[in-house]
């Protein structure tokens, strides 16, 4: 579904600052609001949101979106969405096929003419005036993901199920690009490790200022070193220390790190 295309350097020099800025801005559920405006200023779009899709219980269990009220799937719109969901293409892709791997585009499985003939076309996109889609998929769980286009990727039995969704949404006129789909293909990974990191934040129920001196404790700084990038002093990063042992119920730095960060090797 993907041709071979080269992102710019200025576009990999943005993609780079979007995954290691530290987002202070944890969300109930789902990825930082931050995150989803960077990425939406740099692939262009009307909306974007991000979702929790269970197709087993035909339920969407969250929704985060820019602009806030365009994401939402209302009483009216969600037994709709769910009604056409099976017969549309490109919405049903992942669970028929299992492939959480692909960013899929609309115009992949319709000509324009086919589209707006669609159900779900008709009943929901027109409605909120969406004209083309850029979809990425995930899983809801830990797995590892690749970041490359090419070769196996993370997959899961065909059938309904919990996945996580990304939809970039634009109206009329120009569809998503290529390099749009390239780009979104770089970034899905990282974004999928933002979302495990809201979820081992919430768990752990540490205070943003521990989690952003635990990650670079993770990352191999000495507690000096640690003060010196927060601008702080050694006293108070033992402190904090100190503190997020307590709440992780840990007694050392390694046990922390682990504790907090299971999947980081």
């Amino acid at each position: 579904m993907t041709a071979s295309v080269a992102p710019s350097e200025r576009d990999l020099r943005t993609l780079a600052g979007m995954v290691s800025d530290y987002r202070s801005d944890l969300p109930a559920q789902g990825l930082p609001m931050s995150l989803l405006s960077d990425l939406m200023s740099q692939i262009r779009c009307d909306v974007i949101s991000f979702e929790g899709f269970d197709s087993d219980r035909q339920v969407t269990w969250f929704v985060e979106a820019i602009p806030a009220h365009d994401g939402a799937l209302d009483e009216v719109f969600e037994p709709v969405h769910w009604k056409h969901y099976w017969d549309c293409k490109p919405c049903s892709y992942p669970d028929r096929t299992g492939d959480l791997r692909s960013i899929i585009k609309i115009a992949d499985f319709y000509s324009a003419r086919q589209w707006h003939s669609t159900g779900m076309y008709c009943d929901l996109y027109r409605p909120k005036g969406r004209e083309h889609e850029l979809m990425l998929s995930l899983p809801v769980g830990s797995g590892r993901i690749h970041g490359s286009c090419r070769g196996p990727g993370p997959r899961r039995p065909p059938g309904p199920g919990r996945t996580l969704r990304m939809f970039l949404f634009r109206g009329p006129g120009r569809d998503f690009s290529e390099v749009d789909r390239a780009l979104l293909t770089l970034l899905r990974p990282h974004l999928h490790e933002a979302y495990l990191d809201t979820e081992r934040r919430h768990r752990a129920d540490l205070t943003p200022r521990q989690w952003q001196l635990l990650d670079l404790v993770a990352d191999g700084y000495t507690n000096t070193q640690v003060a010196r990038r927060l601008d702080v002093s050694e006293g108070t990063v033992r402190k904090h220390l100190e503190n997020i042992y307590n709440r992780l119920q840990v007694s050392s730095r390694t046990a922390a790190v682990t504790r907090a960060f299971p999947d980081r090797s």
